[in-house]
């Protein structure tokens, strides 16, 4: 099984796409195809947030984290 690229990379790989998407919409010719267009954006949108809210949610555990062993320290002192 691969593993996953790194969020950077994924946030990237997504900002192209949506820049794919901006150049279709450009040239779609009727509104089928510009609809069709809207809800890939919407789609690609929503991951790029999850991968933001992901990171940070990393950060709130870690921080977490610090204070537990800081109070596991205090507590052992």
């Amino acid at each position: 099984m691969d593993k996953h690229k790194p969020s950077d990379e994924m946030i990237k790989d997504l900002d192209n796409i949506l820049s794919k998407l901006n150049a279709m919409e450009i040239v779609a010719s009727d509104d089928y195809q510009k609809n069709s267009i809207k809800i890939m954006r919407a789609i690609v949108d929503g991951q790029m947030h999850s991968i933001n809210e992901f990171q940070h949610l990393k950060k709130a555990m870690d921080l977490l984290m610090l204070q537990l062993f800081d109070v596991q320290n205090k507590v052992k002192s």
